[in-house]
């Protein structure tokens, strides 16, 4: 049984990690959070793996329509685009206070995957900062490694434990965890095409990627979302990159690609392209929201000289 914390009661937001073992566990835990919610007629949303959501839906046996399920591998393939979808549920909502399961990390992620969840996990705090919303984040203690529980442990204020609420002595600042894991980009295995552009190239940029990408595996609509991607990201070079960049591109492990978009911009938002941003907006964010939505993967390194934005995309 998970006992919650009593500020949920006083609508403050909170953030706790579930650490389970075994799928009983699970189901108990995460089960009677949903049933605390429903008994208390409040929203529900419910984002975890496949496995695990079929699982969840069988034990629980409650209405469909009383809960919003959504398959984590899906939204979460790409970290990146999960927090604007929690978002955008607690907003359907305003004025009531959600209940949200978001498994983000699960067995079998790549460490650049692990790395970009646990940066969503850590701005998940910055994000949804006094709004009145529980966000359980559960975590697979046996199937995960040790490094990503200490994580865990620094991205979440209160920690879930055989079933007891504790205060988590580790939790860090959002900005501290995000710095931890800007670790350095790796260099390709293999070969990696080159091209520098500058202002009045954006169309020589994609049709270098265009006619690059009809040599790869992807399907002729994916290799249009990697092109718009690209165009995107160049785009923002030109206008907030200082005027100029440069693209590689190459094969990565089994039929993927990646294209890397390197410049002399900044990134003064660590939310930038993670929150759905407003038509509205003075401040654009939309290439980089549009990028996240295109890729699979989305890796952004961030100096004082220069960013980096590496865009990975798996055939078909």
């Amino acid at each position: 049984m998970i006992n919650l914390p009593a500020s949920t009661a006083s609508g403050a937001f909170v953030h706790p990690a579930f650490f389970y073992q075994g799928q009983a566990e699970y189901l108990a835990g995460v089960g009677a959070f949903v049933r605390t919610a429903l008994a208390a007629d409040e929203p529900v949303l419910v984002a975890v793996p496949g496995a695990r959501l079929d699982a969840l839906r069988e034990s629980l046996d409650v209405d469909a329509a009383e809960v919003t399920w959504t398959d984590m591998t899906r939204l979460g393939r790409n970290p990146g685009r999960i927090l604007a979808d929690l978002q955008d549920f607690a907003d359907r909502y305003a004025g009531r206070s959600a209940r949200i399961v978001g498994e983000p990390i699960w067995p079998g992620r790549s460490q650049a995957e692990v790395l970009e969840a646990t940066r969503h996990e850590a701005l998940i705090n910055t994000a949804f900062a006094e709004r009145r919303a529980t966000i359980l984040c559960p975590y697979d203690v046996l199937g995960l490694s040790a490094a990503v529980v200490s994580d865990a442990r620094r991205t979440h204020p209160t920690l879930i434990e055989k079933g007891e609420d504790v205060v988590s002595p580790a939790y860090a600042n959002a900005s501290a965890v995000c710095s931890d894991c800007d670790h350095p980009l790796p260099e390709p295995d293999g070969a990696a095409l080159r091209f520098e552009y500058a202002h009045g190239q954006l169309g020589e940029v994609r049709e270098y990627a265009e006619a690059w990408a009809r040599g790869t595996a992807l399907s002729a609509a994916r290799r249009g979302d990697l092109v718009l991607a690209v165009s995107e990201a160049a785009a923002n070079s030109l206008s907030h990159g200082g005027g100029k960049g440069t693209l590689r591109l190459w094969h990565s492990a089994g039929s993927g690609v990646v294209a890397e978009i390197r410049d002399g911009g900044h990134l003064a938002d660590p939310l930038a392209g993670r929150r759905r941003p407003s038509l509205a907006s003075p401040h654009g964010g939309r290439g980089l929201w549009m990028i996240h939505q295109l890729c699979d993967l989305v890796e952004i390194r961030a100096s004082a000289d220069d960013l980096t934005l590496r865009l990975h995309m798996t055939a078909p």
